[in-house]
Order: structure tokens, then sequence, then C-alpha cells
């Protein structure tokens, strides 16, 4: 049975829709809770996988947040090894850092529901399944393109939304792996954050997410499927 480790930064950003699919496909998942867990153990490391998942914090923070020099350190090992790296969001931003590019506050937040625009390499990769469905942003740090990581896709107010390292690790700024009831938990979590950013909304966020949510759930565990079968092909 492959096992799957995913380091969680908040309780309610956990792995949502993509679980389900993961345990269709006889994985065995644990979480790591980044703040208090043991980063740097040999399960981490020797795991099938490894999925960073998202966070209120920045990837350049650890000053801060001390663990977050152990967390790179975990993820950079991985990807110079060849295992196998998911990053989500925060996820994303921390891959970027641990294969030597700059992360760094953006030009404002990015919350709510939009499509990505799939550059040509993403069109052809595993998330071509997206194809223009919205899909949910919630972000106000961005990051460069680390030198040999392939663009697959972007939005009109950040190009960097998701890249691919070699085949086996994928970086995703947005969040396809969200379920509307689930999301109930972010809005209260995020309430600080909801409050303070002009123009959005508990209400208007619920809404879209009834509306794109039920739609891009079997969108994205198509995704997830295509990548994990990438990782098996010799």
């Amino acid at each position: 049975m492959p096992k799957a480790i995913a380091i969680r930064h908040v309780a309610f950003e956990d792995l949502g829709s993509f679980a389900a699919v993961l345990e269709r496909r006889g994985w065995a998942v644990s979480y790591r809770e980044a703040a208090v867990d043991d980063l740097k153990a040999a399960d981490i490391a020797s795991a099938d996988l490894l999925i960073v998942l998202g966070g209120p914090i920045g990837a350049y923070e650890e000053e801060i947040y001390p663990f977050i020099a152990d967390e790179l350190d975990a993820i950079g090992e991985r990807l110079a090894a060849g295992r196998a790296v998911l990053g989500i969001c925060l996820g994303a931003q921390m891959m970027a850092r641990a294969l030597g590019a700059r992360v760094y506050p953006g030009g404002g937040k990015e919350i709510g529901w939009a499509p990505l625009l799939l550059s040509e390499a993403g069109r052809a990769s595993c998330l071509a399944p997206l194809g223009d469905a919205p899909v949910l942003h919630w972000h106000g740090d961005t990051f460069d393109l680390p030198k040999g990581a392939v663009h697959l896709a972007s939005t009109p107010r950040y190009r960097q939304q998701a890249f691919a390292w070699q085949r086996h690790g994928l970086a995703l700024q947005c969040h396809i792996e969200v379920e509307p009831r689930q999301l109930e938990r972010w809005y209260v979590g995020h309430a600080c954050e909801i409050g303070a950013t002009p123009d959005i909304g508990v209400a208007a966020l619920r809404q879209e997410a009834a509306r794109w949510a039920p739609a891009l759930a079997p969108r994205a565990a198509a995704c997830l499927e295509k990548w994990l079968d990438g990782l098996s092909q010799p």
C-alpha cells in the first residue's frame, strides 16, 4: 500500500476531495501538523508522496515560524531525490522557495472563484481536465518560477498559478481540492482576512462555491488521477 503524508498548517485546510481519490486508489493517508510535528522524521522523507497544504503564513517567515526551515529542507531533499511532492497554495510557495525561487507578497489579495489560463504545457499536462472551470483562489503572496520548472497556468492578476518540476513535482497556487461544506470552516478561520479585503464577503464566497465547486470536484479528481498515473510510469 503506497503511503501519502500531508503537511497541514491549519486544521481546516486539509486534503478535501483529494482524500477520497487517494483512498479509492489504495493509498494510506496521514497528516503531520507543521507547527508541532517533527518535519525531519524519516517517514516524511520516505513516504511515496508528500502533500504540502495551504495556510495563512508566508513561506519566507521562518524567523517567526522556525518550523518553516525544516519544512523547506524536507521538500527540497525529496525533490532532489526524485520523490513525489504536491504543493497547494502555501505548499506551492514552499516548493518554489525550496527550489531556489523568490517568494514574496503580491500586489493584493486574490480571493474568489475564477478560471485558470493554462499555458501550452498546462493544456498538455494533468491540469487539462480543468479546462475553463473556475477554481478557488485564496492568496496574497506569489513567487518567481523556479529555474528548470515548467510553467502550467496563470490568471490575469498573477502569472504564477501552477508549475511542474520534472515528473515528480506539482505546485498549485490555487485550490482545486475544496468542498463546499468544508469551506464553511474557511469562512470562520479566515474571517479576519475576509473582513480586511474589500469587495469580498462570506455570502458571495458561499454563493460562488455552491455554483462552481460541485462541477470542479470531478475535474480535480481527474487531474490528481492523471498526475498519480504519471508517477507510476517507467
